[in-house]
């Protein structure tokens, strides 16, 4: 199942809000709020990379406060190798 991050910049002091906005779709596995060049970064996943865009464009863009997104899909995670070395173990 794809996943990917999701960086996002908000309207000043709206990050709370996207924050909330966020965790009401089912896709997104965890979201924090961050200090540094993004406001929120959020962890989403579908059934396919197409189903990862669409949940960028049409949910995540559309949240009024969002100003801009950038988005990185996640390749490998550090779990995944960890499952592999058990079961080859």
């Amino acid at each position: 199942m794809p996943k990917a991050l999701v960086c996002i910049n908000t309207d000043f002091f709206a990050a709370e809000e996207v924050l909330a906005e966020l965790e009401k779709f089912a896709e997104i596995e965890e979201a924090f709020l961050v200090h540094g060049v993004y406001d929120v970064i959020a962890k989403i996943r579908a059934e396919s990379t197409e189903g990862l865009l669409d949940i960028v464009t049409r949910k995540i863009k559309r949240i009024q406060s969002v100003q801009t997104v950038h988005t990185m899909l996640i390749v490998e995670s550090g779990e995944a190798r960890r499952e592999e070395q058990v079961l080859t173990a």
